[in-house]
């Protein structure tokens, strides 16, 4: 005799819908992040926190949100096929468009032309922008995917190597308690505070990078910290946590020439535009050469590139000493420009926040280095400006968080990858392979 089963009561049968669990767990996300980014609450009143949050019409943006997201997770899980085909045709888009390589020449100066001459129109607070939040940190993220990107290496320290070019800037321009038997120019003390973090890079690497995955995560985070102390405990050399003041701003006195970068941030962009062009053309190169051949076997299979007669060290430690580079030019404008070093300048977060900005980008890709950076640093300074849902300066890392998160669900590879590197996370999530070196046996190499 065969029982028959009451009725799942409608309530029941909606909350088992997948769809409608999932649209519960994001208003419930948005309704957190509400409270989060809200007013805080007090010893006299602890729920005024809670009340001021979600009893404040801004919580209906939050809701929306979190809807939002709810129909973005659907229509991906079933359309994702055709999501994933639009992305790519519209990824590949601009090399469809770009076939020939005068085409591609006569883009890129239209690029450099509209580079040069948007920011004449301006403020002074979007050229400030421009100098110390995209600028400088374009140079970083450029210096890290040569590091992450090429050679699959996992430096969670990178920011070291910015504080050992600012530092060299005061040193060699005589800002530093300790002085150099010679003060130079700032433009003159370029090539040695790029020598300084790029020979920092071949002392760091040459012992650690033959370790890999977590443990050279974990060596290269040391390093970043023992920076920082370092600069905040040696008081008659690096100035200690005051830091130092009066560094000199660049200047050139040339053949009758003579001209000051002053205060103005106009002058700075430039300088760090045609650094970013010299180096954009040099990694590009480099990505094609012997060199970038050979880290991309090592960051496919550490192991196969190392049977294969390549040198893994030698090209680890050189990814390591040419990423430092670009960090330590970038040090040495900043510091320039700014006149001002202290070690609170180059935490661990800042490391952390030029990983996600090559990450968010796309690994590999250099104009996604450009692209991560640019964006990135632009919506802080956008939102402080024009603030969105209650904005407050202190979140803003939780807002970085939420768009890396969204990122790795819907896009993983970045906002404009470099193929290899795409078909590369591709074959990875199918088993076959590995993203990049830091995936494989995770000891030490004899």
């Amino acid at each position: 005799m065969s029982t028959v089963r009451a009725p799942t009561p409608l309530l029941r049968r909606l909350w088992l819908s997948t769809d409608a669990r999932r649209l519960a767990a994001c208003v419930a996300g948005g309704l957190v992040l509400a409270v989060m980014t809200g007013p805080e609450g007090s010893g006299t009143a602890p729920t005024s926190g809670f009340t001021g949050s979600l009893g404040n019409s801004r919580v209906i943006g939050f809701v929306v949100f979190g809807v939002v997201l709810w129909l973005l997770m659907t229509a991906r899980q079933r359309y994702g096929t055709e999501i994933r085909a639009v992305s790519d045709r519209l990824s590949a888009a601009p090399r469809r468009l770009l076939p020939d390589k005068r085409v591609r020449g006569v883009f890129y100066l239209v690029l450099l032309g509209i580079a040069i001459g948007y920011p004449t129109v301006l403020n002074g607070f979007w050229q400030e922008v421009l100098v110390d939040q995209i600028g400088v940190y374009v140079l970083l993220a450029l210096g890290l995917n040569v590091v992450v990107g090429y050679a699959g290496l996992l430096d969670l320290g990178y920011i070291a190597f910015y504080a050992i070019g600012a530092y060299s800037a005061a040193y060699w321009t005589g800002a530093l308690p300790v002085h150099p038997l010679f003060h130079l120019n700032a433009f003159y003390a370029i090539p040695l505070a790029v020598l300084a973090a790029m020979l920092a890079g071949v002392i760091l690497g040459a012992p650690t990078l033959r370790l890999r995955g977590d443990y050279l995560a974990i060596v290269t985070l040391g390093f970043g910290e023992i920076i920082e102390i370092v600069a905040n405990n040696l008081q008659g050399v690096t100035g200690g946590a005051q830091g130092v003041i009066g560094i000199p701003h660049f200047s050139i006195h040339f053949l009758g020439v003579v001209y000051h970068w002053g205060l103005g941030s106009l002058p700075y962009y430039y300088l760090l535009l045609g650094f970013i062009v010299v180096v954009l053309i040099a990694f590009h190169f480099l990505e094609n050469s012997r060199v970038g051949r050979a880290w991309v076997a090592i960051r496919e299979d550490e192991v196969a590139a190392e049977s294969s007669g390549i040198n893994v060290l030698k090209y680890k430690v050189m990814a390591f000493a040419i990423g430092a580079s670009t960090s330590g030019l970038a040090g040495m404008v900043e510091a320039s420009k700014i006149g001002f070093v202290e070690p609170g300048d180059f935490t661990v977060q800042l490391s952390i926040l030029i990983l996600v900005l090559v990450i968010f980008g796309g690994m590999g890709s250099l104009p996604g280095a450009v692209i991560g950076a640019a964006v990135l640093q632009f919506l802080p300074q956008y939102l402080r400006v024009h603030p969105l849902f209650g904005f407050q300066q202190q979140d803003l890392y939780l807002y970085l968080g939420a768009i890396l998160v969204v990122m790795m669900i819907f896009r993983p590879v970045g906002v404009f990858p470099s193929r290899r590197r795409k078909r590369e996370l591709g074959l990875a999530e199918h088993g076959v392979g590995s993203a990049d070196a830091m995936e494989s046996t995770t000891g030490p190499i004899s």
